[in-house]
């Protein structure tokens, strides 16, 4: 994954609550196993709404409504926005299992409380860039809390995989230390 240091950009307003997974990215768009491809599926069934937000803005910060990415639990939701170019979302809550599910794939997700939100949405609207600047741990100008661990494996591009990666000498060293389970060696 892609390391995360910090955004400047235009923010994309999407105020709305209870965005759910369903509506991110529809079912019928869930047959790929590739993470890539989705974006020109993003809130596809809205989309087809000419005021829709989205058809009128761009920008790599997505700022939304409470309880973003709630529903179901598919990965292809924030694969979705980020094939689509969104490298951080910002609201006031989102559905655990999308907020892991954006993290392991670098896609940062930013809780501030609500009237911060408005505050951004609305300098957003008038054409101001944000910043989110993972190392600083600061939206917009307004701090952000974020896990060590999460944080650290933004900032250095490491998804589970790559964790894993680290420590490959210790566990080839164990490995070899052990016997095969099974016989490898034909009789």
């Amino acid at each position: 994954m892609k390391a995360f240091r910090s955004v400047t950009s235009p923010a994309v307003v999407l105020d709305r609550a209870d965005v759910d997974t369903d509506q991110i990215i529809p079912k019928q768009f869930l047959k790929r196993i590739e993470r890539t491809g989705f974006g020109e599926f993003l809130f596809f069934d809205w989309r087809k709404d000419p005021a829709f937000e989205l058809n009128h803005q761009q920008g790599r910060i997505l700022i939304t409504g409470r309880n973003f990415g709630c529903g179901s639990s598919r990965e292809h939701a924030p694969w979705a926005l980020e094939d689509y170019g969104f490298e951080a979302v910002v609201a006031p809550s989102y559905g655990d299992i999308f907020r892991q599910n954006s993290l392991k794939i670098g896609l940062l997700p930013v809780v501030l409380p609500e009237d911060q939100v408005r505050e951004l949405m609305e300098r957003a609207r008038t054409g101001e860039e944000i910043t989110v600047d993972l190392e600083a741990r600061t939206a917009g100008g307004f701090p952000f809390e974020l896990d060590d661990f999460s944080r650290e494996c933004l900032l250095g591009g490491l998804d589970d995989i790559a964790l894993t990666l680290r420590d490959v000498a210790a566990i080839d060293a164990y490995e070899a230390s052990r016997p095969a389970p099974l016989s490898t060696t034909p009789a």
